[in-house]
């Protein structure tokens, strides 16, 4: 796959998980054989994975569940800022695949092409059913029209750029179906009973009910992704309603973005596994 600079944004990059071998000559569009294509990695880091028996895939799904791991995060902010965190390796592959199945997890959840069992497709966990239901305000059915999105997220600015707008989000306490869904103990903190969540409105009578606090705050490269989403679908720069499709992938971005979330203390306990015996790198 090619991956342009601005993607995301300027400071993006991508990655590849492998390469084209140097000495053959293939065409831009050209797919290469399997047995062709070759692991990205340093001859340290093919060492390391022979030692440990285990896949360069599983070491790639390592590194997302490290970067994951909010107490990671925290003690490495400044390499985070500077674009090259180190990434700990642990001493031992029963450690190592149980940091990739994690990763692999994570990853799952950020590919919106790939439906995720539980939590877009299938039956649904219990936890996630009440997680942005578009609903009517008034409580009636709502049509194909009711679907505009004319609450102002977006609008066109100078050179045709988008730029985001203030929109209608409104910000409630949990009503008690709500709230008994959820476990005691979740990602929002607090006891259940003041935990807020919010209402975020296409327009004036249609919305996806109950988006949690921190599913809504919830960012990806400097941009809440929620919110992102909605300034590019606004009807004047759409020129049309929302599918019912994309209605339900926003529905679908929320419980994905929660159950990214509920995997918070995995991480933070996997990457406490991991700093507890890491593999002595040999310069």
């Amino acid at each position: 796959m090619l991956s342009d600079l601005n993607f995301m944004d300027s400071g993006a990059r991508g990655f590849p998980l492998l390469l084209k071998p140097e000495q053959n000559q293939h065409l831009l569009f050209e797919q290469p054989a399997d047995n062709e294509l070759k692991p990205n990695l340093s001859d340290q880091a093919t060492g390391y994975l022979k030692q440990l028996a285990v896949q360069p895939v599983d070491l790639f799904h390592h590194a997302v569940a490290m970067l994951h791991a909010p107490t990671y995060r925290q003690e490495n902010s400044g390499a985070l800022r500077q674009d090259w965190p180190r990434i700990p390796l642990p001493a031992n592959q029963k450690t190592l695949l149980a940091s990739a199945a994690l990763g692999q997890q994570i990853a799952a959840l950020l590919d919106t092409e790939t439906p995720v069992n539980s939590v877009t497709t299938g039956t649904i966990r219990a936890e996630l059913k009440t997680i942005a239901v578009i609903a009517h305000a008034e409580g009636k059915q709502l049509s194909a029209e009711d679907l505009q999105v004319t609450a102002g997220w977006g609008h066109g600015g100078k050179g045709g750029i988008t730029m985001p707008g203030k929109g209608k989000a409104v910000l409630r306490d949990e009503m008690d179906v709500e709230r008994t869904a959820r476990p005691s103990t979740d990602f929002a903190g607090g006891p259940p009973a003041l935990r807020q969540t919010y209402d975020i409105y296409l327009n004036n009578i249609a919305y996806w009910r109950n988006v949690p606090q921190r599913v809504w705050d919830y960012t990806i490269g400097g941009y809440q992704v929620m919110k992102k989403w909605l300034s590019y679908r606004e009807l004047e720069l759409l020129g049309r309603a929302l599918t019912i499709d994309e209605a339900r992938e926003v529905m679908n971005m929320a419980r994905r973005i929660a159950a990214i979330l509920w995997l918070e203390a995995a991480l933070d306990e996997n990457y406490a596994n991991v700093k507890a015996a890491t593999f002595a790198w040999q310069q």
